[in-house]
């Protein structure tokens, strides 16, 4: 299986990207290929120009084969921190012009696209590790969590992937390097189960 990771964090070297690791590492020691992409390191550029909206609008080709990634896959794996209950900046970026018209979803004849969409993805999992530096207790009591529901509800959902998982790992300011062994543990195994070996 190819199973596409997206990593949304600036700093190398940073626990996500140690998530990152761990997923990969998982998804080649059950057999499958893992297919990272770094959005940071590679520089995505997460501004949607206007020619772009349209379904057979003009994508460069740096976003022409993320789209061609993300319709290859069989799962797909997002690592990101928790910013203000939203991704950082880039990936949404990469949302906005990779979740596209013709890649992700689709509307049926004659919706002008005031319907619900058709998911047009294959693949079958998807997984969401992200982390925080604030209290899960705090987080659900002031916040509730809005990541879930625009992972779960919003994208994933929509475009046809019916399994969802989602970890927060926090509070990652605070951690112990024992505590994050053991998150790095938790990662990879609920990679195992969403991507056995074959």
């Amino acid at each position: 299986m190819n199973i596409l990771v997206i990593l949304g964090h600036p700093r190398p070297g940073s626990f996500n990207h140690a998530i990152a690791d761990a997923v990969c590492a998982a998804i080649t020691r059950n057999g499958h290929h893992a297919i990272l992409h770094d959005l940071c390191a590679e520089r995505f550029d997460p501004l949607l120009a206007a020619d772009e909206i349209p379904e057979h609008g003009t994508v460069p080709d740096a976003v022409h084969r993320h789209c061609a990634d993300l319709q290859a896959a069989d799962g797909i794996v997002i690592v990101h921190p928790n910013w203000w209950g939203q991704p950082p900046a880039i990936l949404k970026g990469w949302v906005d012009r990779v979740i596209r018209p013709g890649v992700a979803y689709r509307f049926d004849e004659g919706d002008n696209g005031e319907g619900v969409p058709v998911g047009l993805l294959k693949a079958k999992a998807a997984l969401v590790f992200n982390t925080s530096n604030t209290p899960a207790d705090r987080e659900q009591i002031a916040f509730g969590d809005p990541l879930d529901t625009l992972w779960r509800r919003c994208i994933f959902a929509l475009c046809g992937v019916q399994t969802f998982h989602r970890q927060m790992f926090g509070v990652i300011v605070t951690s112990t390097p024992e505590q994050r062994r053991t998150w790095l543990d938790e990662a990879a195994a609920m990679t195992d189960r969403a991507f056995p070996a074959d």
